[in-house]
């Protein structure tokens, strides 16, 4: 079993590793969903790691049907990337109906050269997941992070079992959204999935509340990644 940590910051990436994560995604903004964090954050998990590092590139909140102006932006973000030493990066572009848009996909990929390539969770927007997923193959993509076009992995499990099944070993199922030391062994059990992606985060309060500026932030909390990763270990 492989356990994939999200971190949004470097104590929480640490805090990753100790707590028997095998590979990490960095981000920020988790409350809207994550973007792509920033240069010296990347850096920083990179050098300070010794597990891998992905690194998910959303240049805004909101839809994934994304202009050629915002795609120049995640190509320039991905160039970073690879140059930085990343292991890989995690993307995904839609139309206005649903699908893939597979051409800024296969730019994106492009882009990555020899690095992974990871599609987030703009797979559960889609309209044909069974199509998008045949697509994914096709592009060579590494992985799909998933939760089975539904709120969370537990509830979308039997979906993701089917997508396990079709995908049958060419591209990776990662199930992920809501995972707790409560469900993770019933997603994995139903699924089949060798990966999991989870946060393990805790709420740290803030000393000073400013209106108009929150005091509090997410961290991961290295003993609830234990407890999730023990599940399974």
């Amino acid at each position: 079993m492989q356990f994939e940590i999200c971190t949004v910051n470097i104590q929480s990436a640490i805090a990753a590793e100790r707590a028997g994560g095998h590979r990490i995604e960095l981000c920020v903004a988790l409350d809207i969903g994550g973007l792509t964090p920033s240069h010296g954050l990347i850096r920083a998990a990179v050098h300070q790691l010794n597990i891998p590092v992905n690194v998910l590139i959303r240049p805004r909140e909101g839809h994934f049907h994304y202009s050629d102006y915002e795609l120049d932006i995640m190509l320039d973000d991905i160039r970073f990337c690879r140059e930085a030493g990343v292991h890989g990066v995690v993307v995904g572009a839609l139309t206005a109906d649903r699908q893939l848009d597979l051409p800024k996909m296969e730019a994106m990929k492009k882009m990555a050269g020899d690095i992974e390539i990871v599609c987030h969770r703009a797979f559960d927007f889609t309209a044909a997941p069974s199509t998008a997923l045949e697509h994914l193959v096709s592009l060579g993509f590494h992985r799909v992070l998933s939760s089975g076009q539904a709120a969370s992995a537990y509830e979308g499990r039997f979906t993701l079992q089917r997508l396990v099944q079709q995908a049958a070993g060419r591209i990776s199922i990662m199930p992920g959204a809501g995972i707790t030391a409560q469900n993770i062994r019933s997603v994995a059990e139903t699924t089949g999935a060798q990966e999991f992606h989870f946060t393990g985060k805790k709420r740290i309060k803030g000393d000073v509340a400013i209106p108009g500026l929150e005091g509090d932030y997410w961290a991961s909390d290295e003993e609830e990644i234990r407890r999730i990763v023990a599940q399974l270990d």
